[in-house]
């Protein structure tokens, strides 16, 4: 059993999910203080992957990164490197469709933070920056978690967007998901059905680390209020 498309598909995500996790998390603070309509529109437009079909999004990113495209034509000229069909054409690809999930629920968190507690910071001449990272970043740090988690989950699943952009070529750009589908075009169904079980398994720790990040909050939130 060939391991390229775990070990793939585990860099694909762990990569993404660390582009979204920072990306996410700056664009939900910056966002959630902007004037109600221009956070609405912006909010709107970062949470479309989320709804659009993976195919869709993937065409996107065709036209957006193929070798005929001014950005796909000019990376060619200068680096002489392509972005599309290669293993971290997976990358921009699960991040596009992953960054919503850790957008929103960071979102969130942010939201649900109290105010007062940076005000306070702020009477005792704190910098907005050790504020951020020092008080507002650890009362969120649970919700966070979860983006991240479920962000990464996503990431590792990915399929329609990455089949369009990366393709399938064994030992090259092949992940779990392209994988199983290859091996069930052709009747594979034994190798197939074990990268089910695979994914399903690393899912399944995912699903329970989620669960975990959720109880801790949710106990954290009863102890602050029996305080």
């Amino acid at each position: 059993m060939d391991w390229f498309p775990f070990y793939n598909s585990l860099r694909i995500a762990l990569i993404s999910s660390v582009i979204v996790f920072f990306g996410g998390i700056l664009a939900a603070y910056y966002i959630a203080r902007l004037h109600p309509v221009l956070k609405g529109i912006l909010d709107v437009a970062l949470t479309l992957p989320l709804v659009l079909p993976p195919t869709v999004v993937g065409y996107f990113l065709l036209m957006l990164l193929g070798p005929r495209r001014p950005l796909g034509a000019w990376f060619w000229e200068v680096f002489h490197a392509r972005l599309v069909m290669t293993w971290y054409s997976g990358v921009f690809a699960a991040a596009v469709v992953a960054f919503p999930l850790m957008y929103r629920t960071a979102r969130g968190a942010f939201e649900s933070f109290d105010e007062t507690l940076a005000f306070s910071g702020q009477t005792l001449g704190l910098s907005n920056t050790y504020i951020f990272w020092r008080i507002r970043m650890p009362a969120c740090r649970q919700g966070i978690l979860a983006g991240a988690v479920l962000a990464f989950a996503r990431a590792l699943g990915e399929y329609g967007a990455t089949s369009m952009v990366a393709g399938y070529t064994p030992g090259r750009t092949a992940t779990i998901s392209t994988t199983v589908y290859q091996l069930w075009r052709t009747d594979n169904d034994a190798l197939a059905f074990r990268w089910v079980m695979v994914n399903m398994a690393i899912s399944a720790v995912v699903l329970v680390v989620v669960n975990l990040l959720e109880r801790r909050e949710r106990a954290g939130k009863k102890a602050a209020r029996r305080e």
